[in-house]
């Protein structure tokens, strides 16, 4: 037991033979720390020390080492995350800058409900172009998957008119 004792508080680390270890477990089978070392150093599990404490946690040797470097390393994610964090982050304009807001969205009227490719075509052929343009941009603008069909019908109307 005193070779244990002193094994575990690092006087004799490493010197601990596995015979000698194998003994000190023969001949104190209860003694749930040797049971472990013993397992550690063989790679097996010790199914005794498994059934003697069955409510306890895994054994810390088992765990993982750990690349103290890594955990201290800081990602771009880390950074990014820590900036958002940091506080109120908007883009302000300097003194003197003209303030535009800048539009992600089409800004429409009540009028503007009935846009439809029928209502240009009609327009188009009142000879109403201007109106109908306006109606395409719009449709343009609700449908960007469509911008260059209503462009291109844009321009023919252009052509036409000249």
């Amino acid at each position: 037991m005193e070779d244990f004792l002193r094994y575990v508080a690092g006087e004799e680390a490493g010197t601990l033979s596995d015979e000698r270890l194998d003994a000190l477990v023969a001949r104190w089978p209860w003694f749930l720390a040797a049971r472990i070392v013993r397992a550690w150093r063989a790679g097996t599990d010790d199914p005794l020390s498994a059934v003697g404490a069955p409510g306890r946690l895994p054994s810390s040797l088992w765990l993982r080492r750990v690349d103290a470097r890594a955990l201290r390393e800081v990602t771009a994610e880390d950074r990014i995350e820590r900036f958002l964090l940091q506080g109120d982050h908007r883009i302000v304009a300097q003194p003197g800058e003209v303030e535009e807001e800048i539009r992600t969205e089409a800004e429409l009227d009540e009028e503007d409900d009935v846009v439809s490719e029928e209502l240009a075509e009609i327009y188009v052929a009142q000879g109403l172009r201007a109106e109908a343009a306006d109606i395409y941009r719009k449709l343009s603008l609700r449908n960007p998957e469509k911008s260059v069909y209503f462009a291109e019908l844009i321009r023919k109307m252009e052509e036409q008119k000249l």
